[in-house]
């Protein structure tokens, strides 16, 4: 970004930015688990889409002066709903046997296809509400000075930070993407936390398509189309093994940061778009390769 113009060192343009980083952040929370334990989710994108359109449903109950109760229960419906689909990846996948990349291709497909459905193919207009307060660059009151969305993304990454280096089930997850078979042989229940690791993979979407509908203030059963790979992109930049056993929390973090950058700083510029998914694609491979070099090192 050395190039970049003076206005992208601006305050508000570090802000936005970093608010920008909210719904490709908590997202990379959730799939940083899933790929710690050596699985994918490709269903991602599809149940943020899913999360706005059911928050925005949800909030029409109660329009056109919806009461507290009402958007609370909007929240909780859109996040329980998603955290279902990922109960279904993880059940019929560890259970099974089926490949992830198989059961979270479908599922991508299902919650899209639901959320067509639930918004009648059409995007959701929902009441104004304090959910859409939680994307806004400049926050009120200002002394939060970040938009309220950016301190819930840092307050999550702290809680997974200290799951994954602090408690049993954070063990468990390094030790199913290193060496499942030897997980199984030690009691480790492979299927019961193949599916909580799911679970909350898709809560973590339902909380991000929250953060969606609040930054496009309806619902929209065709958003966050292609984020999946974005998100994947953030854990595996961050330092995320694809081939599982390694990742972390602040890495993803960091990781989903610097695709904001390079996305606000090729619009900047003026840089196409066509041009920028080209250079997103070439540091995911460049990201992929150099992991690969790693393995081979360490062996």
């Amino acid at each position: 970004m050395v190039l970049a113009p003076s206005a992208f060192y601006s305050l508000y343009n570090i802000k936005t930015i970093i608010t920008q980083t909210v719904i490709i952040g908590i997202g990379a929370l959730g799939m940083t688990l899933v790929i710690i334990s050596g699985g994918i989710d490709l269903s991602i994108g599809s149940v943020i889409a899913l999360g706005t359109v059911v928050t925005a449903r949800m909030l029409n109950i109660g329009a056109p002066d919806t009461p507290l109760w009402v958007s609370v229960a909007a929240v909780a419906g859109a996040v329980g709903l998603c955290a279902f689909c990922g109960f279904l990846n993880g059940i019929i996948s560890a259970s099974l046997r089926i490949v992830p990349f198989i059961v979270t291709l479908g599922m991508m497909q299902i919650a899209r296809g639901t959320a067509k459905w639930i918004g009648e193919e059409q995007t959701v207009i929902a009441p104004q509400t304090w959910l859409n307060r939680w994307m806004e660059v400049d926050p009120a009151p200002s002394w939060l000075v970040f938009a309220p969305g950016v301190w819930l993304l840092i307050i999550l990454t702290v809680i997974m930070t200290i799951v994954l280096k602090r408690t049993i089930f954070g063990r468990y997850v390094f030790a199913l993407g290193s060496n499942e078979s030897a997980a199984r042989l030690c009691g480790v229940r492979v299927t019961f936390y193949r599916t909580i690791i799911y679970t909350v993979c898709s809560a973590f979407a339902g909380i991000a398509g929250i953060m969606q509908f609040s930054n496009l203030t309806v619902g929209d059963p065709t958003a966050a189309q292609g984020m999946e790979l974005d998100i994947i992109a953030a854990v595996v930049i961050g330092g995320g093994s694809l081939s599982g056993g390694e990742g972390s929390a602040v890495g993803s973090l960091v990781g989903a940061l610097l695709m904001a950058v390079l996305r606000n700083g090729c619009n900047l510029v003026g840089i196409p778009n066509y041009v920028q998914n080209i250079v997103i694609g070439a540091i995911i491979i460049g990201a992929v390769a150099v992991d690969r070099y790693k393995q081979r090192v360490s062996r």
